[in-house]
């Protein structure tokens, strides 16, 4: 099987090379719009070649491993691709592009949201093993055609990822708490800082803790900031929901309600029992 993967960064570029370990996958072949990138996939040796947009369409497997704006775009540039062409996207949020995928290739396509990542992007930012063990989500399968379904069940098990159906309005919701809000939250969190007058004394103090919490403040802002308009409504309900815990903080700090903020503190520390 010959396989596309347009956008080769961290997640478009550590797919490639999990393809090409794959017995699945004979030749896998990309393309990125930032041609330093291009460049740099050969060489990390993330993809066997670079081709053209009009190559990519003819691939048995496509990859949308890039921005959930583009991957809008460039669904409507695929319209073309033979029936028996499976495109797959990577995207961070599901509802509003499954709502545009065109008609003639809706059974191509698949959605799938794998829950993985670091905060580092580009080619260099491209992990061997990054999807092993993961879990990838899978939405909206039922109106994907049974070839599609196969080649990506089969695709994403090989690479080691464990596979889960969810409807993509609960996926949005859910991907709104555990993976949005966070980043709004360590946004937020490295804005606060460098707002400061002198954040260099404050940076010097800084532990694990700081670090551990702003570092998915490095992800892409481009990225990140689609992710957000796409998700805006279960987005902003996280975000209230937070700052209604916060304000309960605040309160009992406020009040000098040490027992209520304690027992408030162990009520959250429960989550690690689930993780």
């Amino acid at each position: 099987m010959r396989v596309g993967i347009i956008g080769l960064g961290l997640m478009g570029g550590s797919l490639g090379l999990a393809l090409k370990r794959t017995k699945l996958v004979s030749r896998v072949v990309g393309i990125d719009h930032n041609l330093t990138h291009c460049e740099e996939a050969l060489a990390l040796g993330l993809v066997h070649e670079i081709v053209s947009f009009e190559e990519i369409k003819e691939c048995d497997m496509i990859f949308l491993a890039i921005p959930v704006e583009a991957i809008i775009s460039t669904l409507q540039e695929l319209t073309s691709v033979s029936s028996t062409t499976t495109i797959v996207d990577l995207g961070s949020t599901k509802n509003k592009i499954l709502q545009a995928v065109p008609k003639p290739i809706r059974s191509n396509f698949v959605a799938a949201h794998p829950m993985t990542g670091t905060e580092k992007f580009g080619p260099s930012a491209a992990i061997e093993g990054l999807y092993q063990g993961a879990v990838v989500v899978l939405c909206d399968f039922d109106n994907s055609g049974d070839i599609h379904k196969e080649r990506a069940i089969g695709v994403f098990s090989h690479i080691g990822m464990k596979i889960v159906f969810m409807d993509p309005i609960a996926h949005d919701k859910h991907a709104a708490f555990i993976s949005h809000l966070p980043h709004a939250l360590s946004y937020a969190l490295a804005n606060s800082v460098m707002g400061q007058e002198d954040p260099k004394s404050i940076l010097l103090l800084a532990g694990g803790g700081f670090k551990d919490m702003s570092r998915i403040a490095k992800s892409s802002p481009q990225m990140w900031s689609e992710i957000f308009m796409q998700n805006r409504d279960n987005l902003l309900q996280s975000i209230d929901l937070f700052e209604k815990e916060l304000m309960k903080a605040k309160t009992m700090i406020e009040n000098e309600d040490w027992d209520a903020l304690s027992t408030w503190m162990g009520n959250a520390t429960t989550l690690h029992k689930i993780l």
